[in-house]
């Protein structure tokens, strides 16, 4: 097959998947094609022999080479999987992960522990908004708020949240600054936490994302320390709060919220076993 794509006069889905492997993983190959034709991925493979149109050509002659100088498939796809939902996203917000998940687990088991409870629960820095709604739909008798300091990020979230159907009541704010006097009976984060000197931003897809959703200052401790030390008094007695960290900072947030008379302080590890979300539970009056 030419090297070049205009030597390829309107391939078939085959021929532009072959070209496309040529330059990008096979499987990102595949997402791409799929999207620019519009079809699903098993198409291409049960219809190799489909002549492409030629908008369509072109579209992923650009989405491959974008994609060969590093940008997310994510965005070039404008979606992400998250909890069996697909979510829009864009480069205002960080791309959903399935180390998130582990978030959203730890979430749910909480809220089991007190069934039939009128639950209200908080995501600060919502982002694309992926934990609020799925908390949300998984959860259909809880009040969510979510809370991002970003315009741009907080219409993604809401985006999302009309399209799945989700109800969850969004606020622009930074962290607590705008939430007044209200209580909370769980408090979720994925705050940022990576270091300003962590290697990981310049390699793959967090070259693109935001940064200010990504760093922080004090070893990228400095959010989840602000929001350790602030949740108590958004917290209903009994009520808990869930920070997702990097896989060496367990240590370091377990000792945050044990300073801040949080109970019952421990660490869950994600799908790969590193320690991902800590968390703990706020004292009651007769504790």
């Amino acid at each position: 097959m030419a090297d070049a794509a205009h030597d390829i006069a309107l391939p078939t889905l085959g021929e532009a998947l072959a070209w496309a492997r040529q330059r990008i993983d096979p499987l990102d190959a595949r997402i791409l094609l799929a999207h620019a034709a519009r079809v699903r991925t098993a198409t291409l493979l049960a219809y190799p022999e489909r002549r492409l149109p030629e908008t369509v050509w072109r579209l992923f002659r650009t989405l491959v080479t974008r994609r060969a100088a590093g940008e997310p498939v994510a965005y070039l796809t404008g979606e992400r999987e998250f909890y069996g939902r697909t979510f829009c996203v864009s480069p205002a917000v960080l791309i959903p992960r399935p180390d998130t998940e582990t978030l959203v687990d730890v979430a749910l088991s909480v809220a089991d522990q007190r069934p039939g409870a009128a639950l209200r629960i908080l995501d600060l820095g919502t982002g694309s908004g992926c934990i609020a709604i799925t908390l949300a739909l998984e959860l259909p008798h809880a009040e969510v708020v979510a809370v991002d300091r970003s315009r741009a990020a907080l219409a993604v979230a809401l985006n999302n949240a009309q399209r799945l159907g989700a109800s969850v009541s969004f606020v622009e704010s930074d962290w607590f600054s705008r939430l007044g006097l209200e209580l909370f009976d769980l408090i979720v984060a994925n705050p940022p936490y990576l270091a300003e000197d962590d290697p990981h931003l310049n390699a793959g897809d967090l070259r693109f994302e935001p940064r200010q959703a990504l760093v922080e200052q004090h070893e990228g401790l400095a959010a989840i320390a602000r929001i350790v030390a602030e949740a108590p008094r958004y917290l209903a007695p009994g009520g808990w709060l869930l920070c997702e960290h990097g896989y060496s900072q367990g240590h370091a947030v377990r000792g945050r919220l044990l300073d801040a008379g949080f109970l019952h302080v421990q660490t869950w590890r994600d799908l790969a076993g590193h320690e991902r979300v800590s968390g703990g539970r706020k004292r009651r009056p007769n504790e």
